[in-house]
């Protein structure tokens, strides 16, 4: 009982899905930062690609453990969809006009809304095995 609750709880954590662009983000960065290689399409949006789906996967586990129904805890797309214009709007609106270290490129909004879509799909589900009815 207490290993099928704890399953449900860690749900996020036990998803592949989640973990995949996990560790292609950690891979990138890795080769990007220790070993100097610099793939001209991954540097420039694979990072954005990933943001959504990992930075989303962690807020829900986090939420999970506060909630008392962790099962029962998902994201709603509106929810999803504030994530996604809070993102454009800090890293393509905000950043880019108080440092020159950040670029304005709408293709990173193109990636930022593929991740979302992608973490509604393969992340954002009610515990491993039952996937919300949309």
């Amino acid at each position: 009982m207490a290993d099928s609750c704890f399953a449900r709880i860690m749900s996020v954590l036990k998803n592949p899905f989640f973990w995949f662009p996990c560790i292609l983000f950690w891979a990138n960065q890795y080769l990007e930062k220790i070993q100097g290689l610099f793939l001209p399409l991954l540097h420039s949006y694979l990072d954005d690609l990933l943001a959504i789906p990992v930075v989303l996967g962690i807020t829900l586990q986090a939420f999970r453990w506060m909630h008392q129904d962790p099962t029962q805890l998902v994201f709603t797309k509106k929810q999803i969809i504030i994530g996604l214009v809070y993102f454009g709007l800090l890293f393509e609106g905000f950043l880019p006009a108080w440092s020159s270290v950040y670029v304005r490129d709408p293709l990173d909004l193109v990636c930022y809304a593929i991740g979302a879509i992608y973490f509604w799909f393969f992340i954002n589900n009610k515990g491993i095995g039952n996937p919300i009815k949309k």
